[in-house]
């Protein structure tokens, strides 16, 4: 693809597909994303689809819960060996597709990883065949993303140089050596009447450019006029055409005439595919970089892994290495120290601190032991860790990164459909333009409307005219126009990344730099999210391992931070077992924003706040009310235990702020963002926090479909709205808002209804992104300032606005150059903003104890 005008084409061709959903067609990425309907139409028709279009295609992944994987077989001396290995492990569970490729002795299979790996299918195939057959990975660089992206450098990269050879001495003879004595003599010799030696050369030299090395323009064009839509390949094609065949036209009738005087233009063709060609193989090359944050993440997955084998009783039995690519849920992996998490997993076994800076950008290496979980990718300290997999494949971590950075550039901005538009009729106005241009210039000439001296004395009023044309024709193309938006949002979404900010798209990153008022969630956002239980007030005589016992079996169910705290308070009345059993709890609600009941040994329990026990018409003592106002008092939230339909008690529990919250609301304030605080904590406890921080707006007690009013009608008076939270909750508010910023550390519904997911938790990070797109969103202004001021300023100059007054004209070859230049220059506008460094400000900010140096 060369322009939007390609991109925006083959769209309109997979939309108008039947079965097809939404298809968004990326330039930046030459990458296309396609929801369908697998029982209308197939992965092969779209691909058809895209060639008959006039491009190649290759298939990279084929959903987020599948992971795809091609093994290599040697043995198979037959094809019929191939498909019967594929017709077995067809049959396995979790096996979705199988494909047999004969001739490169490899097959490809998509699987479920949590049912099925790699390492079971390369047992099946070697124990069938009678062990004739070796299995293995097939290695990984064959038709790879990056691969695909080198080989096209390499491309343009050779059809230069071959240009370039052909193209030099075409320019020696046409403008250099015609002032050289010597060497001029010998290159007007005249062949046949007034055909020259040096118009031969040119015209042998310039045609291998034009015709075969200029293939891809023809073939370019004709693709894009065939679908009705002309693009940049179709300028270039009429340019050098013009330039080509008027040349042959000279050349005809010098050796068809005895006094015929003309001047060739093949070097003007010539040149101007080489400029073109070089403008691309940089763009290409440039274009490369931008989607480096991508390759970085891919590359942080070690190559191999210790595989551990384990008897009953959990000993280890044996060890041996593996590919990394082999490991399958619930494997057990030996981390060494200093080596890399092979797998997302839960630590079984030893201790040891693990930097997880790569994934998160948290500075500080995290304690790890038995029970916590690792991410795959992260860094290994001093001790040796044995890890249990628990996501393997697509469902790891890194894939699940990687998927949401490819997804965020595939999406466009807002901001791209101003290029779109423009381009859609761009080219066709430049033709109508070069067409009016050159016709006036000529009919001018012809009729003597300006002075001979304006014609240069090696060309006639046609020549001059068609200089021109040709000028306008190449100069014009919107090249730049459509790369710079998305370039700019590939390396800003990538910068973001290596920040541990997940920004999901263009249109997040262009409603971010507009963000005016910021609501934020209590609990696990402007809080560490780990409350405690700090004081219980029991109002009925009951044993507090029976009370516990009797919450806990309720609150086990619930995802809240405030029902984890209470269930790890009461296993420490019952610390003598390691793992505790919480009776089953019958017949569970969980009343979002208010709390949760069930049925636990026959009794009901319902735990949450003062509006869930009202709504139950269950009556609240005096003492229950005055244990609620002294724990709001004190910010901590006073929680609400029913048995029975009797208040039995009231247990406090205090959630601390995160460090840096009260200084992160301070920037936000000296950015011009307003700050607010919704939360479905009491009133005292909330007002409390929000003195705390120092914001001045608050709403307690709210429901989370009133969370998400409250975000309309701050949308309403006029604000841009970002909304952040982490719990299930605050979800309705977070797709409400223009932008949505989930908490890493929150619930994955939280996250998948976010713009924005914050990796480290950090209230800086609000900071970070909102900064971030503001940087990107004026590298995406100036981008178009220079895209378009180039084509305003560029094409009356080539159309000989300037000759005139002047005498100053645009060669062609300037302009084919200059157009070239603009696209590289756009990209690389963009690749500038990997130097992004996040506010000052927050480089001193004390966050857990430790302050942060960039």
């Amino acid at each position: 693809m060369t322009c939007t005008s390609c991109s925006s084409t083959l769209e309109s061709a997979l939309q108008a597909i039947p079965g097809v959903q939404t298809a968004q067609v990326a330039l930046a990425t030459e990458e296309a994303e396609v929801y369908y309907d697998p029982k209308v139409i197939s992965c092969n028709q779209l691909l058809q689809t895209i060639e008959e279009t006039g491009f190649e295609a290759v298939l990279i992944s084929i959903g987020e819960d599948i992971s795809k994987i091609d093994i290599q077989i040697d043995g198979a001396k037959t094809d019929h060996s191939l498909k019967s290995i594929a017709t077995t492990l067809q049959a396995l569970p979790g096996v979705q597709e199988v494909e047999a490729f004969p001739e490169l002795k490899k097959i490809s299979i998509s699987y479920k990883p949590n049912m099925t790996g790699p390492r079971t299918f390369i047992e099946v195939i070697e124990s069938s065949g009678s062990g004739h057959f070796k299995a293995m990975i097939y290695p990984e660089d064959q038709g790879g993303r990056d691969t695909r992206r080198k080989k096209e450098i390499r491309q343009y990269y050779k059809c230069f140089l071959w240009s370039l050879v052909f193209t030099v001495p075409v320019f020696l003879t046409s403008m250099v050596f015609m002032y050289v004595p010597g060497i001029k003599r010998i290159l007007d010799i005249k062949v046949v009447n007034k055909l020259t030696i040096g118009e031969i050369v040119r015209w042998e030299l310039s045609t291998p450019v034009q015709f075969i090395i200029g293939r891809r323009f023809y073939v370019g064009a004709y693709k894009a006029l065939r679908h009705g839509s002309p693009n940049m390949d179709v300028l270039i094609a009429l340019g050098t055409n013009a330039a080509y065949f008027y040349s042959v036209y000279i050349i005809l009738r010098a050796a068809n005439s005895k006094d015929f005087k003309g001047t060739d233009f093949f070097e003007t063709s010539s040149m101007l595919i080489t400029f073109i060609l070089l403008g691309k193989y940089l763009e290409v090359l440039a274009k490369g970089k931008t989607s480096e944050a991508i390759a970085k993440l891919m590359n942080l997955a070690p190559e191999t892994a210790i595989l551990l084998a384990l008897d009953e009783e959990g000993n280890v039995i044996s060890e041996r290495e593996i590919d990394s690519r082999l490991i399958q849920k619930n494997d057990v992996i030996k981390i060494l120290p200093g080596a890399k998490v092979a797998s997302d997993g839960v630590v079984t076994w030893g201790q040891s601190h693990v930097n997880e800076s790569m994934i998160t950008g948290e500075a500080r290496p995290l304690g790890k032991r038995k029970g916590d979980t690792v991410i795959g990718g992260t860094l290994n300290g001093n001790g040796v860790l044995h890890v249990k997999a628990t996501r393997v494949g697509s469902e790891s971590a890194l894939s699940q990164i990687v998927r949401l950075v490819e997804s965020a550039q595939m999406a466009k901005a807002p901001v791209q459909k101003f290029a779109d538009r423009i381009s859609k009729y761009f080219v066709p106005l430049v033709i109508k333009h070069r067409n009016i241009n050159y016709f006036t210039s000529d009919s001018f000439g012809k009729f003597h409307s300006y002075p001979l001296s304006w014609i240069p004395s090696s060309m006639d009023s046609f020549e001059l005219a068609l200089q021109f044309g040709i000028a306008v024709v190449v100069i014009a193309c919107p090249c730049a126009l459509g790369l710079a938006t998305p370039t700019a949002v590939m390396v800003g979404t990538g910068v973001g990344a290596s920040q541990g900010v997940l920004i999901k798209g263009g249109q997040a990153l262009e409603s971010a730099h507009k963000v005016s008022c910021i609501v934020f969630d209590k609990t696990g956002t402007l809080t560490v999210g780990k409350p405690v239980v700090v004081n219980t007030r029991h109002l009925k005589h009951m044993v507090p391992r029976e009370f516990y016992e009797l919450v806990a079996a309720t609150e086990v169910n619930s995802e809240h931070p405030l029902a984890k705290a209470i269930v790890e308070h009461a296993k420490k009345m019952r610390e003598d077992e390691e793992n505790p059993v919480w009776p089953e709890a019958q017949e569970f609600v969980s009343i979002t924003g208010q709390g949760v009941k069930g049925i636990v040994r026959n009794r009901e329990i319902i735990v949450g706040n003062k509006s869930l026990m009202l709504t139950h018409d269950i009556a609240i003592p005096l003492e229950a009310e005055e244990a609620l106002a002294e724990a709001e008092g004190m910010a901590q939230t006073g929680i609400l235990v029913s048995i029975d339909r009797e208040v039995a008690g009231v247990v406090s529990i205090s959630d601390p702020l995160k460090p840096g919250a009260r200084e992160a609301i301070s920037i936000l304030k000296s950015m011009k963002i307003k700050s607010i605080m919704v939360t479905g904590d009491n009133w005292g406890t909330a007002n409390s926090i929000a003195k705390e921080v120092g914001i001045e707006t608050v709403i307690a007690e709210a429901k989370p479909e009133q969370k998400a009013e409250k975000v309309k009608d701050l949308q309403i008076s006029g604000h841009t709205v970002a909304m952040v939270g982490d719990g299930i909750n605050d979800s309705p508010a977070l797709v409400a808002a223009d932008v949505g910023m989930a908490i890493g550390a929150g619930t994955d519904i939280a996250i998948e209804a976010a713009d924005i997911v914050l990796m480290k938790s950090n209230l800086e990070d609000v900071i970070t992104a909102i900064h971030l797109s503001r940087k990107t969103f004026s590298r995406i202004r100036l981008n178009y300032i220079w895209a378009m001021g180039y084509n305003v300023l560029g094409i009356p100059i080539a159309a000989g606005a300037l000759f005139p007054s002047t005498g100053f004209r645009l060669p062609p070859w300037v302009a084919g150059a200059a157009m070239a230049a603009s696209s590289v220059s756009v990209v690389c506008c963009s690749l500038l903003l990997k130097n992004y460094k996040r506010p000052k400000k927050l480089d001193n900010l004390e966050i857990g104890g430790i302050t942060i140096e960039q």
